[in-house]
Order: C-alpha cells, then sequence, then structure tokens
C-alpha cells in the first residue's frame, strides 16, 4: 500500500485530518487499532472552540452540530454561595458550543466513505519507520495478515500511549510533566442541565463541575483522590456530593436520574517538546495532555490539525516545505498558552492536598478579584474560547 499521508488514530484529531487533506486532493490512509464501535463509545468532553466549529463548517459536516449543539455566551466560577459569571460573548464577541466528543467523532466518522477517505480499523502491532528519512512506512496487521503502508509524511493522532511519539529517539525532546493528586469522578445522566451554563466550584470538600451534552444530557464531575475506586461511588453518594459542592442555587435546579457512565480520569499537565521530527509530525494527545478544567483538549487537537493540515498541503500542492519546516514551533507556541490557561486555571479551583490557609487565601482573593474585575474577567474569557491560531 502506498499513500502521501499516513495518519496514526481514527479519533477526532485523525479523522479531522484526513477529511482535511482529502478535501485538498492529498491522498492519506487512517490505521486506527480499534474497531470503530470502541472509538464511539469512548465518553469524552464537550465543549467546542470557534477552531474546532469552523473546520467542521469548512468540510460541510457541521449539520448535526449546529442543530444540536448548544450555544453558550459565558460559564460560571462558584465559589461557596457565590457565582461569578465569565460574560465571554461580551467580553470577547465569540461564544463556544456544547456538543459532545463522540458526537464530531460520528459526523466524521460516517462521512468518510462517502468522501473516500479509506479508514482501517482494527489495525494491530502498528510500527513506525525510517522516520528520519523521506520514505517512512508504517507496518500492521489486519485480519491476521502482515502489511506495509508507505508513505511520505506519517502524522501521529494516536494519544499518549500510540506508538508514534514512541518512534522519536529517546533524547530527541525534552519531556515537561505535572501530574495533579487527584482524578475527576464523572457521571453522565439523561437528566436536564441543573443550569443553564457551566458552573466550576471550588468548595471546601472539593472541586465540582456541572456540564450539559442536551438539554437532556448532563454531565457532572467531582474531584476525588487517586486512591478512590469508582465501585465505591453510588449514584446517590455522587448526587449529593454534587448538591453540597456546586451550591444551593444549582442543587437546587438538579435533577437526579441514574447514571449511564461513570468512570475516574487522572489529571495531568504534559508536553513532549517537539512535535515533529524527520517526517513524522504530532497532533493532538500525542504530544501533549491538558487537564480539563479549561476544556482544551479536544479543541487544542483541533488546532494542532488546522497547523499539520495547512503544512501537508502546501507541502504537496505548492511543493512548499515551509509549513512542515515551521510546524513544531508554531504549534507548540499554542499549546502552551493552553497549557498554562489549564494549569491556572485547576490551581485556583481545586483544593490541593499540600496547601495550607495561605494558598486558600490566595484563591479568595483571586476569585474576588475576577468577580469585580472586567480585565480578569476578559482575560479568562479570551483563553477560555481560545486564543487565534
Amino acid at each position: 500500500m502506498k499513500t502521501q499521508v499516513a495518519i496514526i488514530g481514527a479519533g477526532p484529531a485523525g479523522l479531522l485530518l484526513g477529511h482535511l487533506l482529502k478535501a485538498e486532493g492529498v491522498d492519506c490512509v487512517v490505521l486506527e487499532r480499534q474497531s470503530g464501535d470502541y472509538v464511539l463509545g469512548r465518553i469524552r468532553a464537550g465543549v467546542l472552540e470557534e477552531i474546532t466549529v469552523s473546520l467542521m463548517e469548512r468540510l460541510g459536516l457541521d449539520q448535526r452540530l449546529k442543530a444540536e449543539g448548544l450555544v453558550e455566551d459565558g460559564f460560571n466560577l462558584a465559589d461557596g454561595e457565590r457565582l461569578i459569571r465569565i460574560d465571554i460573548a461580551n467580553l470577547t464577541g465569540k461564544h463556544v458550543t456544547v456538543y459532545g466528543q463522540t458526537e464530531i467523532t460520528r459526523d466524521l466518522m460516517e462521512a468518510a466513505p462517502s468522501r473516500g477517505l479509506e479508514v482501517i480499523y482494527q489495525a494491530g502491532d502498528v510500527a513506525l519507520h525510517e522516520i528520519d528519512s523521506d520514505a517512512p512506512y508504517v507496518t500492521f496487521t489486519a485480519d491476521g495478515v502482515e502489511k506495509r503502508l508507505d508513505a511520505r509524511f506519517i502524522v501521529g493522532c494516536d494519544g499518549y500511549h500510540g506508538p508514534s511519539r514512541k518512534a522519536i529517539p529517546v533524547g530527541a525532546a525534552q519531556e515537561f510533566e505535572r501530574v495533579y493528586p487527584f482524578g475527576w469522578l464523572g457521571i453522565l445522566a439523561d437528566v436536564k442541565p441543573c443550569y443553564h451554563e457551566l458552573i466550576y466550584a471550588n468548595h471546601q470538600r472539593g472541586f465540582a463541575l456541572a456540564s450539559m451534552r442536551s438539554p437532556t444530557r448532563s454531565r457532572y464531575y467531582v474531584d476525588v483522590p487517586l486512591t478512590e475506586k469508582v465501585e465505591d461511588w453510588s449514584d446517590e453518594r455522587i448526587w449529593d456530593e454534587l448538591a453540597t459542592r456546586l451550591g444551593p442555587q444549582a442543587a437546587a435546579g438538579m435533577t437526579r436520574g441514574p447514571s449511564i457512565e461513570k468512570s475516574i480520569a487522572p489529571l495531568r499537565s504534559y508536553v513532549f517538546g517537539l512535535m515533529r521530527h524527520g517526517s513524522l509530525l504530532l497532533c493532538g494527545d500525542a504530544a501533549h495532555i491538558v487537564p480539563p478544567t479549561g476544556a482544551k483538549g479536544l479543541n487544542l487537537a483541533a488546532s494542532d490539525v488546522h497547523y499539520a493540515a495547512e503544512a501537508l498541503t502546501a507541502f504537496f500542492r505548492k511543493q512548499d516545505g515551509e509549513g512542515v519546516g515551521n510546524y513544531s514551533a508554531k504549534a507548540l507556541a499554542r499549546v502552551w498558552n493552553a497549557e498554562r490557561f489549564s494549569w491556572s486555571l485547576t490551581k485556583l479551583m481545586h483544593r490541593f492536598p499540600e496547601d495550607g490557609p495561605f494558598e486558600r487565601a490566595m484563591q479568595v482573593a483571586e476569585l474576588d478579584y475576577i468577580s469585580t474585575s472586567k480585565a480578569a474577567q476578559t482575560s479568562i474569557a479570551e483563553n477560555y474560547v481560545g486564543l487565534p491560531v
């Protein structure tokens, strides 16, 4: 098999890149180690910046997104009984859209056959070869048969645990990591949201988040120590904890119901300091991870894909290699901005085990400042809706 671009990973980043390249006449093949059903079964975040929405619009795959997505003009920071609204629409002229990552993936996946995007699912034993050369290739197994895919470029969209980043020689780049001492226990339920906008809460018992996927489906989180087990958290216990942490206004609007999904996701910040090595480019979680506090994970992957698609299209259509050469520096500049915002919001809204009275006083002072300062609110709003690409 031969193609111009081999894409590893058929999550939203890999599929989005594949569609963008095909739309520009660049040949590509997507390899995914899991089945399509497994990919669609992964529950992920769903707050979309304009960059993500605009890419779906460009592809003409935004019909469901526009029909079912919830346009949000603001969000809220809660501290005890206080609710601080960040009016992102008035402060930035922009908004975010709540639309599940699973639904983005479904839209991209279902459009692939009609648009000629080849996706090979259940591709096992994926390995990258000769990435330092102009003729890299990928080996994999499909239906028990070993196969080879030759390409001019490989793009790793295969997440933190995938083979792409691991193919880069050890020591080629510095790695930056912060592991947080807690995880987010999430519950998904078919109940109406407790509030019309997202609420991020800092309570003495810990962090909580009230969000939604639709007018009838809600997504809630509480932070828990990494030693906690999801089996020890009944639905009733989670709802009680949410009502306490989110505060009386949110609790009054909360509808309880049986969970359709529960899980604990550990939090960390991670950056691999090189997003291109030879003929290999990295996108999304293969190169960086952000805590979900700032809603940046999918959107940061989308901006990576935007840069990668531009660079690869220029290479093949105009024989211009400048974009590929600058890809890593350009993408990392936005990555670090998103990492900074996600880290700062995580620090502001969580109680860390090592923190004492001074650190808590600093949180209160910061929230006091945000509540009265248009400049502070504007800074938060600009970062939340996404800095320019």
